[in-house]
């Protein structure tokens, strides 16, 4: 039977053990699949074809109806429930009898990070003790809302990392030495190797390694726990009877120690030069950068330098001395220079939150990618830039400010689909 409670919490402590619904493990690697904002629907529906145990099925539902359904229909999110409820019926996921957590390792091209499965407080994140770094875009958060809602279950883990702690890398070690319960591998070369942990010993263990945490920071998924907030308003003021302690006030994270973190570039391409002839907006860049021709794709080798591809030509922009701005961390950015000296004034990309001009390409897809999307995709202008460091993020949160969206891209992706959380 469904738990109506979640379980006697300490709502100081960021981590807490959860009720997860789990694949059973001989099904494990047909289950697991990509984060759901990482694939278009296309890509879900060739990756899915064949393979009814998919959680692209509830990640990505559209690939169950016609092509033409927008992903945001409110017949994608009835699809996500159904196909979720079948899931449960048929037995391919599995509800925890009690509270547990579980120790998440990947492995990609030589980087292991190894982290801890668990819920946290939707109050911490309120109340900034789990930081924030980015602005999420509305439509994408409300769609977020509406898919948590929808299958009543947190299926989607965000990303959250803290400063190294010798005790939790002691008892990470301890339990990861045991048998893991799944040990998926992706066509990408990722693997995916998780324990579960219910001895109770254990998790006396982890809550003390784990205590001592007093801040922890939002690493990848802002708009999923944007969402989880939301869903917790939403549901505390439907229930006459709120106590603070029901799943629904809790989000599904994955915690890393920063020292694993691993963050790529995170390029933009722009759909149009507003109104410029390429010549005129080549000028306009002269202004600000040092802007040299190169045979090949460009990729930044340090802060203040960006790539540019644009008519079938890769371009090196060095910031001239007069462009350096010496203000706040968040102005320091690349992204946010890059921002401030290109798209807005030349392009008119007001606000990258909502303006449908300009779109983002994660580094693992390769500056190939931004070729492509200009030669073939409809786009005008691509740019490569720098890696946001681990540093900047963990200082701009900490001083309460935000990065432009889509500022970081991390790499290893956490799977969907290995361990959900249940609002009921």
């Amino acid at each position: 039977m469904p738990n109506k409670k979640h379980q006697k919490i300490d709502n100081e402590n960021l981590v807490q053990p959860l009720i997860a619904l789990c694949p059973l493990p001989e099904i494990a690697q047909s289950v697991a699949a990509p984060p759901y904002d990482v694939l278009s629907s296309d890509e879900a529906r060739i990756m899915a074809k064949g393979n009814p145990h998919s959680f692209l099925h509830i990640s990505k539902p559209e690939i169950d109806l016609e092509k033409t359904i927008s992903p945001f229909d409110q017949s994608v999110y009835l699809k996500a429930d159904e196909n979720f409820r079948n899931m449960l019926q048929i037995g391919s996921l599995i509800r925890d009898s009690s509270p547990c957590y579980y120790i998440y390792r990947m492995n990609m091209k030589g980087h292991s990070q190894t982290g801890l499965v668990a819920v946290s407080p939707v109050s911490a994140y309120n109340e900034n003790r789990i930081k924030r770094h980015e602005l999420t875009r509305p439509d994408k958060e409300d769609d977020r809302v509406k898919q948590i809602d929808s299958v009543n279950a947190q299926t989607g883990p965000v990303l959250v990392v803290h400063k190294p702690r010798k005790e939790i890398t002691f008892i990470l070690k301890e339990i990861t030495i045991g048998r893991p319960l799944y040990d998926v591998k992706f066509d990408n070369g990722v693997t995916h190797t998780l324990w579960r942990v219910d001895d109770l010993p254990l998790i006396e263990k982890i809550n003390s390694a784990y205590g001592s945490l007093k801040e922890m920071y939002i690493a990848d998924g802002h708009h999923r726990s944007a969402a989880a907030s939301r869903i917790t308003k939403m549901r505390q003021a439907k229930n006459p009877k709120h106590e603070g302690d029901e799943p629904y006030n809790f989000f599904l994270t994955v915690s890393f120690s920063t020292d694993e973190l691993q963050i790529l570039d995170y390029n933009r391409v722009v759909r149009d030069l507003n109104n410029l002839t390429p010549e005129k907006f080549l000028n306009e860049l002269n202004k600000n950068f040092t802007m040299t021709q190169e045979n090949g794709p460009v990729r930044p080798d340090g802060s203040n330098v960006f790539g540019m591809y644009i008519g079938g030509n890769w371009y090196r922009l060095e910031m001239k001395a007069q462009a350096m701005i010496t203000a706040s961390a968040v102005d320091k950015l690349d992204v946010q220079l890059l921002t401030e000296l290109i798209l807005k004034p030349l392009l008119d990309i007001g606000d990258l939150r909502t303006d449908p001009r300009i779109d983002f390409v994660g580094g693992v897809r390769g500056l190939g990618e931004l070729e492509s999307r200009v030669n073939t995709g409809g786009w005008s202008v691509a740019f490569s830039v720098f890696p946001t460091s681990r540093n900047e993020l963990m200082v701009i949160a900490d001083e309460g400010e935000v990065m432009p969206p889509k500022s970081t891209w991390f790499e290893p992706k956490l799977a969907d689909g290995l361990v959900s959380y249940p609002l009921y």
